[in-house]
């Protein structure tokens, strides 16, 4: 006998899942922002912006990082249709949790302005409740974001990868310029913004791609923080659970003096850096 198609889960952490909807109706509820393709959420403190935040990570992503530690993420079928306004309801809970501590949303990937319509709907409805709010992004989407949309968005935490075309092409398979182009509309706009930059002895270390972050970061008005993140081997088994290639099973995480090596170039121009 064939095995028993795969099971669904009905609610995702407490969230319903829209599954009662046709694929037709998932398609237009998509296009129109009502629903999105989340791949889980969690509540943390101090990682995804300040105080304690309720960080939704959808699924989908445009980027193919050679270190991502959520390659579950990568594509939208590994997520499931929740409606916007069931998400909502749920960060209506922590509303007191955010005030006491300062916190808030945090909308992360996969890659969250994937689905622009969806954040945008988010988003709108966390400042109606006066909740900050933080979008996690490689910004290579950026163009996908209207005015509007940001207009709603505290902070941005804006990941880049590499500094230079050629090792950022390595890392993401993808091109650069978007992501510095987005920035820069973040500094126009007085959007603040976390600059993070993932440090992987071998293929990021090299001052050649680093100067020229460093140089950026210190060039946009709105960034109040850099965070250079030491590369860990934490995403390594699930890479090998989904059947993927793993391009840096040898590569080593960085030693604390080469991380601090690092801060200190950003520290040169003027950076808060963590």
């Amino acid at each position: 006998m064939p095995p028993p198609p795969p099971v669904r889960a009905s609610m995702l952490g407490g969230i319903p899942v829209a599954d009662h909807l046709s694929h037709a109706e998932l398609m237009a509820a998509q296009r129109s922002g009502e629903v999105g393709s989340v791949h889980s959420w969690e509540l943390v403190t101090a990682v995804d912006g300040p105080g304690t935040r309720m960080t939704t990570f959808v699924a989908g992503c445009p980027l193919r990082c050679l270190y991502c530690h959520n390659p579950d993420t990568m594509t939208a079928r590994r997520g499931v249709p929740v409606l916007a306004d069931d998400l909502l309801a749920r960060i209506k809970r922590y509303r007191g949790i955010f005030r006491a501590t300062g916190g808030g949303i945090t909308l992360s990937g996969g890659e969250i302005l994937q689905q622009a319509p969806f954040a945008a709907r988010i988003l709108r409805g966390a400042k109606a409740m006066d909740i900050h709010t933080a979008i996690d992004t490689s910004g290579f989407l950026g163009a996908h974001a209207s005015d509007a949309m940001l207009a709603d968005v505290d902070l941005v935490l804006l990941d880049v990868k590499a500094g230079d075309e050629a090792t950022y092409h390595k890392v993401t398979g993808r091109r650069l310029q978007p992501t510095l182009d987005f920035g820069r509309r973040l500094s126009a706009l007085g959007i603040e913004t976390w600059i993070r930059f993932v440090l992987v002895p071998g293929l990021t270390d090299n001052p050649a791609t680093i100067e020229p972050i460093a140089d950026y970061a210190a060039s946009l008005s709105s960034v109040s923080r850099v965070e250079v993140l030491p590369f860990h081997q934490m995403g390594r088994d699930k890479w090998a659970e989904l059947g993927l290639d793993y391009a840096l099973s040898d590569a080593r995480p960085p030693e604390p003096a080469e991380v601090e090596s690092v801060r200190a170039r950003f520290r040169s121009r003027g950076l808060t850096v963590h």
